[in-house]
């Protein structure tokens, strides 16, 4: 099960950020930022990649399949230079 919006609520928060201004930082409307974090909507892989690197996660953590944020997988390294 997809938990990205618990995650973006959670890394957003940790790093006091309001929707607004993260969606500001990955070019994406506070709107759609409100529908991720509420499950309404699912990023696609390249907001996913954005969301990602800005918060120095990965894919698999953002989506729910790890649980260590600090670890950025390789894949997502090469894709995001």
């Amino acid at each position: 099960m997809l938990i990205i919006g618990e995650r973006l609520i959670q890394l957003r928060k940790q790093q006091n950020f309001s929707q607004h201004e993260l969606a500001d930082k990955i070019g994406a409307s506070q709107i759609i930022i409100g529908n991720y974090e509420r499950n309404a909507n699912t990023p696609f892989i390249e907001v996913l990649l954005k969301l990602a690197k800005f918060f120095n996660v990965s894919v698999n953590f953002l989506i729910g399949e790890g649980n260590f944020p600090a670890l950025r997988n390789r894949f997502l390294k090469g894709l995001t230079k």
